[in-house]
C-alpha cells in the first residue's frame, strides 16, 4: 500500500512543478495570499513537526558519529543550519548573476552557469525529498500525506522563485529537472536505505533549505509579502499537525 501511494504523490509532486507555472494568480504584486499561506505551511511543518522530531533522534546521531564529535551537542540542528547557509549562498549567487547580466545590457535573468548551478541544486533537493517519501521519521499514511501536502506547497513557493531568476530557461528546462529529481530520488528510495541516523541528518538539512527557501521569498520588501495569509496558513497547518500527532 505505501509504496504504490509514494508513487502516486512522487508523480504528484513532480505535476506541481511542471504545470505551477500556469497558475497566473500566483504572480501577482503584492504577493499571492495563496503564495504566502504555502510559506506558513512549510514553516510550520519544519517548526511544529520536523524540528521537534529530529530533537528526538538527537542520541541515535550521537552514537553514529562517536565521541570524537561529542564536543557538538547538536549535530541535528548544525546540519539544519548548514541547509539553510546552503540555500542562502545559491540565492546571493543568482541575485549577483542577474545584476551582472543587467549591467552589459541582458535580461534580468541569471547567467547559464548560475542557472546550471541552482538547476542542480534544487534537483537534489528534490531528489531527497522524493527519497524521503519512502523513509521518513514518522511511518505511515497519515505522516506520508502531512509530509506530502507541505513540500507540495513548498515546491509552488520554489517554483516562483526560480521562474523569476531564471525567466523562459526556467520553463523550458529546469521544471523538468526538478520535476525528474523527485522521481530519481523515489526510485532510489525503493532500492537503497541509509541508516536511522542518516535519516535524521537528511531530514535536518531539508528543514533548513525549507526555512531558507520561504523566508527569502517573504522577506524582501518589493514582495509586498501578505503577512496575514502567511500567518493563517502557519496556524491552521499548526493546528493539524497538533491534532494529528
Amino acid at each position: 500500500m505505501i509504496v504504490p501511494l509514494t508513487a502516486l504523490i512522487a508523480v504528484g509532486l513532480a505535476l506541481i512543478h511542471l504545470y505551477s507555472g500556469r497558475i497566473r494568480f500566483l504572480d501577482v504584486l503584492p504577493r499571492s495570499r495563496w503564495l504566502s499561506a504555502a510559506g506558513g505551511v512549510s514553516v510550520a511543518y519544519v517548526f511544529v513537526h520536523l524540528l521537534p522530531d529530529l530533537a528526538k533522534e538527537q542520541e541515535t546521531i550521537l552514537g553514529a558519529v562517536g565521541e570524537s564529535f561529542n564536543f557538538l551537542e547538536q549535530h541535528v540542528y548544525l546540519v539544519a543550519l548548514i541547509g539553510l547557509a546552503a540555500f542562502y549562498g545559491l540565492e546571493r549567487a543568482a541575485k549577483v548573476s542577474r545584476q551582472r547580466k543587467r549591467s552589459v545590457g541582458g535580461e534580468d535573468s541569471t547567467e547559464a552557469g548560475v542557472f546550471w548551478l541552482h538547476a542542480g541544486s534544487f534537483a537534489a533537493f528534490n531528489a531527497l525529498i522524493g527519497y524521503l517519501l519512502l523513509h521518513r521519521e514518522d511511518p505511515g499514511i497519515q505522516g506520508l500525506l502531512l509530509f506530502a501536502f507541505a513540500m507540495g506547497v513548498h515546491f509552488m513557493i520554489n517554483d516562483h522563485g526560480l521562474r523569476k531568476h531564471h525567466q523562459r530557461v526556467y520553463d523550458q528546462v529546469g521544471r523538468w529537472v526538478l520535476a525528474a529529481g523527485i522521481c530519481v530520488g523515489w526510485m532510489v528510495g525503493l532500492f537503497f536505505e541509509v541508516s536511522e541516523a542518516a535519516i535524521a541528518v537528511l531530514f535536518a538539512f531539508l528543514a533548513g533549505g525549507v526555512i531558507m527557501n520561504v523566508l527569502k521569498e517573504e522577506l524582501p520588501e518589493e514582495r509586498e509579502s501578505r503577512f496575514w495569509a502567511f500567518a493563517l496558513g502557519a496556524a491552521v497547518y499548526t493546528v493539524v499537525l497538533l491534532l494529528a500527532f
